[in-house]
């Protein structure tokens, strides 16, 4: 099997709250997101989708993804997309770096193996886990008293995991995590999520005025070494994201006992393929994640379904329906939430179908004409 043609779709995917805030006055009111579809001569496409959370969030943003697509795409045509490891070092060589450019393609691969072999892309990725997994829900950054009255209509609907966007005024952001605890029951689990916001000192201050509450910390501080510094002066479970993007970071992390769950974001590593690695590291090192991307809409939530569900449950944290949060269906078949959890396709491959009438026109065709 070769690859005859990738294609590259824009596609704008609003939100229903109307926008999301986190850290450092960072907003987000219209998602960018880019779904590619990887076509071969066997007549089975694949699908994949990825949507950077705007350009001031992680090393990605949008336009990038279409430009970064245009370089790499020419040189995959005519490999074999069922060779996902020769296929990921084939794009690594033509393109060093910029994974959130080969995350869509890698995962339209995964959509035509399961295609191929006739099943769920989660049996391929190590097997299904129970009947469904649990999700969280992220809470833009507002008052206290408005992000403790989201929590409770969303802990309402079934959530009982909540990830608290704070990162801003420490003095605010403990009376956030304190007004937001206190709407929650035993069960439940709040994380504070601060995006790399505070500096070091600010951090410090905070775990310090929230010592006798219930919460994980995440992702205090922008590097690594301040992260560090902060979990070694608390007892807050901890988390670390944006500087885990290498297997090097989860050897180092778990070398320097930096956490105690990491979020593995599927652009962030490349694709499924690389995503799985870290995944299965995570199992053998007994460091428990949360599963999930930097958003997307109903391609992504597929794709995150499929890896969380094959997760083993005591090592799954958490994971996310990003398609909930938006306007804009772009696939039937993607998972649906049910009272904050959420089950992987039973269908072969990612077990979606593109909506084209809202996909529209493609931005970007390589082929080997």
């Amino acid at each position: 099997m070769k690859i005859t043609r990738i294609t590259a779709y824009q596609v704008d995917l609003p939100l229903h709250e109307g926008g999301y805030k986190w850290s450092g006055g960072k907003s987000v009111t219209v998602f960018d997101s880019t779904v590619v579809a990887v076509e071969t001569d066997a007549g089975v496409t694949g699908w994949g989708e990825v949507c950077p959370l705007g350009p001031a969030y992680l090393a990605a943003y949008a336009s990038g993804v279409r430009a970064g697509l245009a370089e790499l795409a020419p040189q995959l045509i005519g490999e074999n997309p069922l060779e996902l490891n020769r296929l990921n070092r084939r794009m690594d060589a033509a393109m060093k770096g910029h994974p959130y450019v080969k995350s869509a393609v890698d995962m339209a691969c995964w959509d035509i193996l399961g295609q191929v072999s006739g099943q769920p892309v989660c049996v391929l990725l190590g097997g299904r886990y129970g009947d469904d997994f649990v999700l969280y829900r992220a809470i833009s950054q507002e008052s206290p008293e408005a992000m403790a009255n989201s929590v409770a209509g969303y802990r309402a609907e079934g959530y009982r995991r909540f990830q608290l966007k704070v990162g801003g005024d420490p003095d605010v952001d403990i009376e956030r995590i304190r007004a937001v605890r206190a709407v929650l029951q035993p069960g439940d689990r709040l994380v504070a999520d601060a995006n790399t916001g505070w500096t070091q000192h600010e951090a410090m201050r905070v775990v310090r005025a929230v010592h006798d509450v219930d919460v994980y910390i995440e992702q205090p501080c922008y590097s690594y070494e301040e992260c560090l510094a902060v979990r070694r002066n608390t007892d807050h479970p901890f988390v670390l994201d944006e500087v885990v993007d290498s297997i090097d970071m989860l050897v180092r992390g778990k070398s320097d006992l930096a956490m105690d769950v990491v979020n593995i974001k599927i652009s962030k590593f490349g694709g499924l393929t690389r995503a799985r690695q870290a995944r299965d590291l995570c199992v053998s090192l007994g460091i428990a994640m949360t599963i999930e991307d930097s958003w997307g809409g109903d391609i992504i939530t597929a794709a995150i379904a499929h890896l969380a569900h094959s997760t083993p449950p005591e090592f799954l944290f958490t994971s996310t329906d990003f398609n909930s949060y938006v306007t804009q269906s772009i696939a039937e078949g993607a998972p649906q939430r049910v009272n904050g959890r959420m089950a992987a396709s039973e269908m072969p491959g990612l077990g979606i179908k593109p909506r084209m009438e809202v996909l529209g026109k493609p931005v970007l065709i390589v082929d080997a004409t």
